[in-house]
């Protein structure tokens, strides 16, 4: 258990990366949402105003996840584990849910629309951390048991949040659940033959299966394998997202001179906004910011590793890696290497939901980095 007073003060250089990834958000969130704000409210700084209203909350949210100690949240591991699942049955299966652009992700609550695949992001791991620490896994022993909690319910949520349809977020939330069960003792075979499985399954689902679902999916796949072909339909969006990173060159065309933002590129401001961060600000500019987020999430990690206790360790370790996996995802969506899923650049692109389930990852381990000890242990996960 870690001691209760924090023994180090805030980590001034993973808060000096987080703020400087937001504020660069926040002036993208601005440039690239001007015109489609415009358009749709004939405001043009709508979105930038929404986001920096997200921020707010998501600033005071994160602040008290960082001044509670990180074991208190602890307690509603399994609770919050329980609310994320009933929205996400909620979205698909009661008239609480709200459709998009083909997609039912969003529960409306008090009249505001609420994601709940990005709370199930931060309950999943809270959840792990506990199961994982409560029952843990000793030289390969004793594995059933935190296997037999975890599997059946990562299971289902897996296919919850699938049938929405989101595939991107099926895949953070299925590769942040892979890495946490990694940092224990579990024997290796089981991920050795869990990989091939999940994804021939994966892929026997959307070849064979008839619904509307798979062939949303299908149709992604489709137009990821040859984009020019589906050019004027389906693969509109990257094509036109290569178009930007082609327009961009080397040093790009300047701040607020992108033209894929006037109607060209869907989703510039949210799922595509790193196209726009190409258009304008060329390789130099996208080089920039990857170093900006490869520089947070390696301070993260340093930081966490340092934790005095293995639930705080796995805590932070899976809040890491599940952003670091969603950027990861969104990077190579947005640069052509994978099918588009719809899933957003985390602290850069728009969004409410994402941007302050986000700042509370963040906050919480901000949170465990005070009680770091001065000495790096040599593994997450151990005891």
């Amino acid at each position: 258990m870690a001691k209760r007073k924090p023994v180090q003060p805030i980590d001034f250089p993973l808060l000096f990366f987080i703020l400087a990834i937001l504020a660069f958000g926040l002036i993208m969130v601005l440039d690239a949402g001007a015109v489609t704000g415009f358009n749709a409210t004939q405001n043009t700084y709508f979105y930038v105003f929404q986001q920096m209203k997200w921020m707010l909350i998501g600033a005071v949210l994160a602040f008290v996840a960082f001044k509670v100690p990180y074991v208190f949240w602890r307690r509603f591991a399994g609770l919050g584990f329980l609310i994320s699942l009933g929205l996400l049955i909620a979205v698909l299966f009661t008239d609480a849910g709200v459709a998009a652009k083909g997609s039912a992700r969003w529960i409306s609550i008090v009249g505001v629309n609420i994601q709940p695949s990005e709370i199930t992001k931060l309950a999943i791991v809270l959840f792990y951390a506990h199961v994982l620490d409560r029952y843990p896994v000793k030289r390969g022993k004793d594995w059933r048991i935190p296997l037999g909690i975890l599997l059946p319910i990562t299971v289902l949520v897996l296919g919850l949040v699938y049938k929405q349809p989101d595939l991107g977020t099926t895949m953070v939330l299925a590769l942040t659940s892979a890495v946490m069960l990694s940092q224990t003792e579990i024997p290796t075979l089981w991920f050795v033959a869990a990989g091939p499985t999940f994804g021939l399954s994966l892929f026997y689902l959307l070849y064979r299966t008839k619904d509307q679902v798979t062939h949303y999916q299908w149709d992604r796949i489709m137009a990821w394998l040859d984009p020019w072909k589906y050019a004027a339909n389906l693969g509109y969006q990257i094509t036109n997202a290569e178009i930007a990173f082609g327009s961009g060159g080397l040093f790009g065309v300047g701040l607020g001179r992108s033209m894929q933002k006037y109607g060209f590129l869907p989703e510039n401001h949210t799922d595509m906004i790193f196209a726009i961060v190409g258009e304008e600000f060329g390789l130099v500019g996208t080089f920039f910011v990857l170093i900006l987020l490869i520089s947070m999430y390696a301070r993260a990690f340093h930081v966490i590793r340092e934790c005095p206790d293995r639930f705080g360790r796995l805590l932070g370790f899976g809040l890491t890696s599940s952003l670091a996996i969603q950027t990861t995802i969104n990077l190579a969506v947005v640069t052509g290497v994978l099918p588009v899923t719809g899933i957003t650049l985390p602290l850069i692109s728009y969004g409410g939901s994402s941007l302050v389930i986000t700042m509370i990852e963040l906050g919480l381990i901000l949170n465990i980095a005070r009680y770091r000890k001065t000495k790096s242990v040599t593994s997450f996960s151990e005891s």
